[in-house]
């Protein structure tokens, strides 16, 4: 059964391979608070620029074609959807030649507007309170968040987690292409991946799954039992 809390915003950063999104999921779920994956809205726009033709090395034409395409975030822990244009995008979003360039189309000062004023309607829609995963959460998109979590772990860790979610990928490849993410990502101008000042923050390197989804959720309790 869920746990009763109190309406909450929480916003769950860090970089590709850390757990954010099977944390983020279970802690909605254990909590009954709605769910939303905002690198899937990356994906999903870079997903549609790849379909439109759009050169995504060329961010001026990125910038005119963003506010094209209708992106629509399903936030049921449980079953998180999305759709591009009214098409089930869930699928396309996780190709190699999407996640290669999901870096250059979010670096995009226009794009990033764009999707974190959506970002953000749908975090103030959540009946109950949300919790929303990402790389600039904390610092930009929800900055008055009631907990803020950055979740990290060593490149090696990350790239063991990621390869087996890719079905048989490189290890050392994997590890390589994370770490030059982590660099566009937290280099780029327009709201770099950081920890905000007031996160917590949680290395999973030695931790299980369910250790981390419990240090959340109790980061939670112990966060709504505080302002009651």
């Amino acid at each position: 059964m869920p746990h009763t809390v109190e309406s909450v915003i929480v916003a769950i950063d860090g970089p590709s391979g850390t757990g954010k999104s099977s944390t983020s999921k279970a802690v909605a779920a254990k909590l009954g608070l709605r769910y939303l994956d905002t690198g899937a809205q990356y994906r999903a726009i870079t997903w549609w620029m790849i379909t439109n033709g759009v050169d995504v090395e060329d961010a001026q034409a990125v910038a005119v074609a963003a506010a094209k395409p209708v992106i629509v975030s399903g936030t049921d822990p449980a079953a998180p959807s999305i759709s591009v244009d009214g098409l089930d995008a869930a699928g396309p979003i996780r190709t190699q030649e999407v996640t290669s360039k999901v870096s250059a189309v979010s670096a995009v000062p226009e794009v990033r507007t764009l999707i974190t004023d959506l970002q953000r309607s749908i975090a103030a829609q959540a009946d109950g309170g949300i919790v929303v995963e990402g790389r600039d959460i904390g610092t930009t998109v929800l900055p008055d968040a009631d907990l803020k979590v950055f979740l990290t772990a060593s490149p090696e860790a990350r790239a063991a987690r990621r390869s087996g979610e890719l079905k048989g990928a490189d290890v050392h490849a994997t590890k390589e292409a994370l770490i030059k993410r982590d660099a566009a990502d937290s280099s780029r101008k327009t709201s770099p991946l950081a920890k905000a000042d007031d996160a917590v923050e949680v290395d999973t390197t030695e931790l299980t799954l369910d250790q981390v989804i419990e240090c959340v959720v109790t980061l939670v309790e112990e966060k709504r039992a505080a302002v009651k």
